[in-house]
């Protein structure tokens, strides 16, 4: 093992364990280090961003922070996918979560088996919003003034045979969607695959959850994704936390 990071490591360990910070004598101390190590190892250690000196005391940097940051991240998209997994499993079908923010579409988690995979992600989903179930489920919860900003950004385009043609006839589908109703989409983005996505309420953003089916199991689609919906309730607590990540 390298020592050097070993060290540094303690160091950082120690300053954690201060909510104000400590002086060099006192991290070189509890990190069980000489002082000149120490001072070496904490000019390094601020020059790089992990910690920073105020007031002749070390605190977590930003670069420590966006680590700290990460972790909780990856531990929230964890307990999200565990939580798709359930439902995954309860009704057999691939589930998905997503959301839209800054902006764009963004596919937070997706939960699949090797038996009920999920749709491969062929045409980028945040481009092809217009084509999938995710993507107009959560461009019918914008304003028209974002849905029209959207557009303008990813144009509509055609990507199978029974896709959307055109803008017009988007915002006019759009438009005629039942507030907190279940959107679905038949082979709009590949062909022999069928999509139904339900509207959230989780924080100010628009999310949603979606499931997915082969064409062939499409008399499956809607008994399904009722199902999801009428017991999604019990997951928005967790589903919200990807709201702030």
């Amino acid at each position: 093992m390298i020592g050097s990071v070993q060290r540094a490591l303690r160091l950082l360990e120690a300053v954690g364990s201060h909510v104000d910070g400590a002086p060099a004598k006192q991290l070189a101390r509890e990190a069980g280090l000489p002082l000149p190590t120490a001072y070496h190892l904490l000019r390094t250690l601020t020059h790089e961003g992990y910690l920073r000196r105020e007031n002749g005391v070390f605190v977590y940097g930003p670069a420590a922070e966006r680590l700290a940051g990460g972790g909780a991240l990856q531990k929230r998209r964890t307990t999200i996918v565990d939580s798709l997994s359930h439902w995954r499993d309860a009704i057999g079908v691939p589930v998905y979560f997503g959301i839209y923010r800054e902006g764009e579409i963004e596919l937070v988690a997706v939960s699949d088996t090797p038996e009920a995979p999920a749709v491969e992600e062929w045409a980028g989903f945040r481009e092809t919003g217009h084509a999938h179930a995710i993507g107009q489920c959560l461009l019918s919860q914008l304003d028209e003034k974002a849905r029209k900003d959207h557009l303008d950004r990813h144009p509509v385009r055609p990507l199978t045979r029974n896709s959307v043609r055109d803008r017009a006839t988007l915002l006019e589908r759009l438009a005629s969607m039942e507030r907190m109703q279940p959107v679905v989409e038949r082979e709009q983005y590949a062909l022999g695959t069928v999509c139904a996505a339900i509207p959230i309420t989780a924080g100010s953003a628009a999310a949603t959850m979606a499931i997915s089916l082969p064409a062939h199991q499409a008399d499956r689609l809607r008994p399904a994704v009722e199902q999801l919906r009428s017991e999604v309730g019990t997951l928005l607590h967790t589903l919200a936390f990807s709201i702030s990540i």
